[in-house]
């Protein structure tokens, strides 16, 4: 299964959201450290849920990292979040 893939299904199942993207920006990071052939390295997250209502920024993104700390160990070197509450 693709990292996108699952980077989403565990989002979904960890928040329940009314929006999400996950965006594979791998292609814009080539050449870069941590990039590799075949890409899946590089993410940008959207994801607005009404888990998040009540929790700070910095709050919001550490739960999404502790979802994809697997993700964030193995195959992602960068991930880029923006969570809201709606």
């Amino acid at each position: 299964m693709p990292v996108r893939d699952d980077i989403a299904r565990k989002l979904r199942e960890a928040f329940r959201p009314s929006r999400l993207e996950v965006i594979d920006e791998s292609h814009m990071h080539v050449g870069h450290v941590g990039a590799r052939p075949g890409g899946e390295t590089h993410f940008r997250v959207e994801i607005a849920a009404g888990a998040f209502r009540g929790m700070s920024r910095v709050a919001r993104q550490k739960a999404v990292y502790d979802v994809l700390a697997e993700e964030m160990a193995g195959p992602v070197h960068a991930l880029s979040i923006r969570a809201t509450d709606s």
